[in-house]
Order: C-alpha cells, then sequence, then structure tokens
C-alpha cells in the first residue's frame, strides 16, 4: 500500500493545483507562473540529481572508473526521447507557443493540455523506476528516498494543474470540467509508474539506464519549456530565486528522507 500511496501521490499534486480553479476567479497573474515554473524548475532539477542520476552511478560501482557510464547512455536516451516526442507530437509550449511538428487543428486548450500531459510522462516513469528499485530490495534506493521523489513531482505538478484548469474557466467552460481537465492531465503518471513497477522483473537489470533515462526526459522538460517561460519579460529574478526555492526543498527532502 506505501507504494501505491507512493505513485498516487503525483498525480494529487496535480488535481490539488486544479482544484485552484474552485478559489480564483482569475487566471493566474505572470508573476504567479513564473515563480512557479521557477519552483518546479528547481524541484525536478535537484530530484533528477539527488533521486535519479546518483543512484544510477551508485549501482554502476562494479565497473570501476567507468561507473559513470550507465548514466550517461540513459541520460542521452532520456534526452532524445523527448526530443522525438517534441517534433513527433504536435503541442503547446507552457509560454503558448506552438511546437514544431505535423499539422494540426487541435484548440490551443486542448494542445497545452497535451503539452502538459508529455510533460508527466518521465516524470511517472521516474516514480515507477524508483518504486520498482526500492522493492526490489535495492540498497541504494529506501522507502524514505522514494517517498521523496513522489512528494518532489508532486510539489511541481501542483502550478502544472492551475496552468490547465485556470485558463480553461477564463474561457467560459464550467468549473468542473476545468478541473477534471486539470486533473485528468496528470493520469499518465500513476498509470506510467504503476506499469513500470509490475515490469520491475524486467527492468531491474536495467535500473541505472533507466534512472538516469527518467532524469534525462526530466531535465529537457525543464530547460525546453520551464526555464525559458520563467525568464520571459521583466521580473525574471523572481523566477531564478523560487528556482533556487525549489531546488532547496527538494535537495533537504531528498537527503533528511533518503
Amino acid at each position: 500500500m506505501s507504494t501505491f500511496y507512493g505513485i498516487m501521490i503525483p498525480f494529487i499534486g496535480t488535481a490539488l493545483g486544479a482544484g485552484c480553479v474552485f478559489l480564483m476567479k482569475k487566471s493566474l497573474s505572470d508573476k504567479v507562473q513564473r515563480a512557479l515554473n521557477g519552483f518546479a524548475s528547481g524541484v525536478m532539477v535537484a530530484a533528477s540529481i539527488w533521486s535519479l542520476i546518483i543512484p544510477a552511478i551508485e549501482q554502476s560501482e562494479n565497473l570501476g572508473k567507468f561507473s559513470f557510464f550507465p548514466a550517461v547512455i540513459g541520460f542521452w536516451a532520456g534526452v532524445l526521447f523527448l526530443l522525438l516526442l517534441d517534433h513527433v507530437i504536435p503541442h503547446l509550449h507552457q509560454n503558448g507557443t506552438q511546437a514544431e511538428g505535423p499539422k494540426s487543428h487541435l484548440q490551443k486548450t486542448t494542445m497545452m493540455l497535451l503539452a502538459v500531459t508529455l510533460h508527466n510522462i518521465p516524470e511517472g516513469m521516474a516514480v515507477g523506476v524508483v518504486y520498482a528499485g526500492y522493492l526490489s530490495g535495492n540498497a541504494e534506493i529506501s522507502a524514505a528516498g522514494a517517498l521523496a521523489l513522489s512528494l518532489g513531482i508532486a510539489i511541481q505538478n501542483f502550478p502544472e494543474g492551475a496552468i490547465i484548469s485556470m485558463p480553461l474557466r477564463a474561457e467560459g467552460m464550467k468549473k468542473s470540467k476545468a478541473f477534471m481537465s486539470g486533473a485528468l492531465s496528470g493520469i499518465v503518471e500513476p498509470v506510467g509508474a504503476a506499469i513500470t513497477v509490475l515490469a520491475a522483473h524486467f527492468i531491474l537489470p536495467a535500473l541505472p539506464y533507466l534512472l538516469s533515462f527518467a532524469a534525462g526526459a526530466m531535465l529537457y522538460v525543464v530547460v525546453e519549456e520551464l526555464i525559458p517561460e520563467m525568464s520571459q519579460g521583466e521580473h525574471s529574478n523572481i523566477g531564478t530565486l523560487f528556482f533556487a526555492a525549489g531546488f532547496s526543498v527538494m535537495m533537504m527532502l531528498d537527503v533528511a528522507l533518503g
């Protein structure tokens, strides 16, 4: 049950963010979105380092001086995988600009929903891989460490849920439907995590590669989507400060709980 709760926590974070539609009358201000994107970026970077890349290297210590090899290969595989998705699937970046890809007549809000859903794919995989490692008895992954990753991703999912539900409400959609759209954008996370855990028997031999794969995919999202959004226009220092705050919070969670 602890594993079940762990893989559901990120989805709960998305749903809570989407719930902002019931509490706020207006869409999120630019400063608030900048701060939330900065905080989410910091959380994801710290989670990628402490919860994914470092454990991947530690599990490859038997390779000696080449213990970095699985982490590097997996990292680049994750980056290239997200790059491929970016070009194959048409969607909007969080700043509202359309990514290159096949021609599509998808509405702007639907494409934004797809963008956030794309972000959640590597995050769900990351949670599933870590819990699969924990359930296997891997010494480098503790229950508290896996929980720290889930909590960190839930924190950064909060603004993503709001980024979906608030604009939909502003366009005239009912609050309940806007909430459901925002919340459901995160459903791929527990589904992906559960599938990964169920396939643990097959993925354990490649665990270092998969941990770093998830890290590469998450960092691609940060650099491609979140950092440009938090840095545009005036008051870009707000995003930078909240990046540092998010990084610090995730670092403390991972070290204290891990």
